[in-house]
């Protein structure tokens, strides 16, 4: 199965807080009293730095969804314009209307 770009950062993003939340609730529930100074500290800061990617993977998915966002806008204004433009060339003109005196 070939993920796009979009699911590949989602699942990353998914993956990355997983592991975030199961060091959170390990680390007050299994290690809380079994951890020495550095492992304590090794401990948390590994939970920080996954919670970190995270946020991080969610900012660039962000992103990307403001980027396809702007081009989508960009493209449906373009096609009304094109539209428009080619209705007002097929349409027939009224007499009497439009003309300057």
């Amino acid at each position: 199965m070939i993920l796009d770009a979009t699911a590949r950062r989602r699942w990353l993003g998914v993956l990355f807080l997983a592991g975030a939340i199961a060091m959170l609730v390990g680390g007050e529930t299994v290690f809380k009293d079994r951890l020495g100074p550095g492992a304590f500290l090794a401990y948390w800061s590994g939970c920080f730095v996954l919670t970190i990617l995270a946020i991080i993977v969610a900012l660039m998915d962000f992103r990307a969804l403001q980027r396809r966002i702007r081009h989508e806008q960009r493209d449906l204004l373009d096609s009304t314009l094109k539209e428009i433009e080619s209705d007002a060339r097929t349409k027939p003109r009224k007499p009497g209307r439009n003309r300057e005196n």
